[in-house]
């Protein structure tokens, strides 16, 4: 099994400053690895088909409508799954002194990310996107490495490592769920629109936390 894991929005609390509503935490499984594979080699063929060059990198908040459209067609094809959870910072619901210290933030958002991908995992591969935010990618992957097995003895996880997204075209499919999964909790069409036409029979589980 593969995972490959990337966020959107930020964990910052200064929302009247620009701080996003949410932090949203994406991981997108392969079962098998042939399956990734060929999703990867997809990936790279369809750079190919829209005449950009190879280190051209698929980020969702930055593509035009027609790429973001041209890499779901491609990519919707391949046996994935993904797992979302969404930490909606609004101060009227998420508050207490915990939250106030970013420490804090971090591990209880990395608990609850994988908590809820727990019962799907098994002997995976985990690669966590190198670009995000540091700190919450570094507890992240001390978290992961900490619960190798479950209580009955199954291994969980078999590695953690952190690539740049820029050289992995399945960390880029990672982000892409991440940037629609944001734009589906904030309530925008475009994003619910992608989510039921193209991700919505590879969802697993979605939680906003706190409602």
């Amino acid at each position: 099994m593969l995972v490959f894991i990337d966020e959107s929005g930020d964990p910052g609390r200064q929302i009247h400053r620009g701080s996003s509503l949410y932090f949203i935490v994406a991981l997108v499984t392969f079962d098998d690895e042939q399956d990734a594979l060929a999703c990867d080699h997809r990936i790279e063929l369809l750079k190919r088909e829209l005449g950009r060059p190879p280190q051209f990198e698929f980020h969702f908040a930055k593509n035009s409508k027609n790429i973001r459209e041209e890499f779901l067609k491609a990519v919707t094809p391949y046996p994935f799954f993904y797992h979302v959870f969404a930490l909606n910072k609004d101060p009227n619901k998420l508050y207490g002194p915990g939250f106030e210290v970013k420490e804090s933030t971090y591990k209880f958002t990395a608990r609850l990310t994988f908590e809820n991908a727990k019962p799907y995992l098994d002997n995976a591969k985990v690669v966590i996107d190198e670009s995000g935010d540091r700190k919450f990618r570094d507890e992240l992957a001390i978290y992961l490495r900490r619960r190798v097995r479950d209580g009955e003895g199954r291994r969980l996880i078999r590695g953690v490592k952190t690539q740049k997204s820029h050289s992995n075209n399945l960390l880029q499919l990672a982000d892409y769920i991440a940037g629609i999964s944001n734009r589906v909790v904030l309530g925008k069409p475009d994003g619910i629109d992608s989510r039921n036409k193209y991700l919505a029979a590879h969802e697993l589980t979605r939680q906003i936390w706190p409602k």
